[in-house]
């Protein structure tokens, strides 16, 4: 490794690439990419809407075999006909809303609403056949309300509230008897307690069930909007940084120019091109100079482009030798060790927004070890992956957890952290993956995982 003397600036002097690199170029920042929050929530009802039609066959289901241990076991006569009409109407309802559901994406409140009214519509007319409000399983008409407090907002809730409110007021005035035989098993009062049991039981059930069902939908929901919003959040932070790069770097382009200029000046001089050590300091300043406008220029061609004059055809191998070769020459290093395993080149598109990404996490793996990095790209499938490892100290268990979160940094600098930040965003732009491991002695490897198609020409960060 060729380093250089404690007499001249060496890279521990220069912002480190966590800071240096403060926006991706090229990365698109508008959320149009993101699902808005109504298909989340038309997801979680079209969810919701299947748990209504389980629980619709499992009410058929119920009343068949209800019906026939009345009617055939105890031997009370039953209106079979109209019964069986109303369970042939929830057949029909349920293939009815399935076909719904598969013709129409979208799924509201409202359908929910009316899914559960006719529920309670059924089960109102299945009780006015068998005894109006004297039958214990009157008691279902809770489970429709609980449904409905949970799935529905609370102007819908109340009205399903007043629906069954006003059923079973209907059921206590209007209701067709039962005709109980005179016998042992048909004693009224033990076939109340018996039917209050096992409507009470029913109700457990299908309540522990199908809320806990309903809440994990909910869940999930919340988690997906949660999400979203950090992803929004993310973006916004991008948008602030790229505007204040492009600042920074306008405001930059003047001095550089002008230090460029007395640079050129000073090296014609004939007193200082005469001092050896004097003239190989000031071609270092040049070189280190010229770094700081390639930077610069960088930032301002591609900042706010996909694929913009940044890019160029090449392949997979010609984009990481030249990415490997640049990268040692601009922080003279040559510990950099890198090994190319992909395999049968494939034309890609060189995006400068990438070299930063690798470049950054070379940088990080560079600063806590500088005696060894190591670069590895490999295939696998139609992905291109790239592995850096060092020896450093590795990360802690918190940075971990929190990859590619903000302000995520062992460096103890204010502002730090934001390398790792942008590396995920902009290879998540890509279509691909950021994972991160500490090795069992020492040292860490930050793993790449990045599509061919996004790479490929024509694809990109809007593929």
């Amino acid at each position: 490794m060729l380093e250089r003397s404690s007499s001249r600036p060496d890279d521990a002097g220069r912002p480190s690439h966590d800071e240096e690199m403060t926006a991706a170029p090229g990365v698109r920042t508008e959320l149009a990419g993101f699902p808005p929050q109504s298909s989340s929530d038309d997801d979680t009802n079209r969810k919701n809407m299947a748990l209504l039609i389980q629980l619709r066959w499992i009410a058929v289901v119920g009343q068949i075999a209800t019906i026939g241990a009345v009617y055939l076991w105890l031997g009370i006569a039953l209106p079979l006909v109209p019964m069986g009409a109303v369970i042939a109407a929830l057949v029909a309802l349920n293939i009815a809303s399935l076909a719904w559901m598969w013709r129409h994406a979208e799924i509201t409140n409202h359908e929910l609403l009316v899914a559960l009214m006719l529920d309670v519509a059924a089960l109102t007319v299945q009780l006015y056949l068998s005894g109006g409000a004297t039958n214990p399983f009157t008691s279902l008409f809770l489970l429709q309300v609980t449904l409905g407090a949970v799935l529905l907002d609370a102007r819908s809730t109340w009205s399903l509230v007043a629906l069954t409110c006003a059923s079973f007021v209907w059921l206590t005035l209007a209701y067709r008897p039962l005709d109980l035989p005179q016998n042992p098993l048909s004693d009224t009062y033990s076939l109340t307690v018996v039917g209050m049991l096992v409507g009470f039981a029913l109700n457990a059930v299908l309540l522990v069930v199908f809320v806990t069902r309903i809440n994990r939908n909910l869940r999930e929901r919340d988690a997906h909007l949660a999400a979203l919003r950090q992803h929004a959040a993310e973006q916004d932070h991008i948008v602030r940084m790229g505007l204040l790069a492009s600042g920074a770097a306008h405001e930059l382009g003047t001095p550089l120019a002008s230090l460029s200029v007395i640079l050129s000046d000073w090296r014609r001089m004939p007193d200082l091109a005469a001092d050896h050590e004097l003239a190989e300091d000031l071609s270092e300043m040049e070189t280190s100079l010229q770094r700081c406008k390639s930077i610069v220029t960088g930032i301002l061609v591609s900042a706010g482009e996909a694929r913009g004059e940044g890019s160029s055809p090449t392949t997979v191998t010609a984009f990481l030798t030249a990415l490997v070769e640049e990268w040692r020459n601009a922080r003279s290093a040559r510990t950099l060790y890198f090994t190319n395993a992909f395999g049968e080149d494939v034309a890609i598109v060189s995006d400068i927004a990438l070299k930063q990404v690798i470049f950054n996490v070379l940088d990080n793996g560079y600063e806590v070890s500088r005696e060894w990095v190591e670069l590895i790209a490999e295939r696998e499938g139609d992905n291109l992956v790239l592995s850096i490892s060092d020896r450093g100290p590795g990360f802690a268990p918190e940075m971990l957890a929190q990859l590619g979160k903000p302000y995520q940094s062992s460096k103890g600098r204010a502002g730090g952290g934001l390398g790792l930040f942008l590396v995920v965003n902009v290879v998540r732009k890509l279509g691909g993956t950021v994972t991160a491991e500490n090795h069992r002695k020492r040292g860490a490897t930050v793993r790449l995982v990045l599509p061919l198609s996004t790479l490929a020409i024509g694809g990109g960060f809007d593929a």
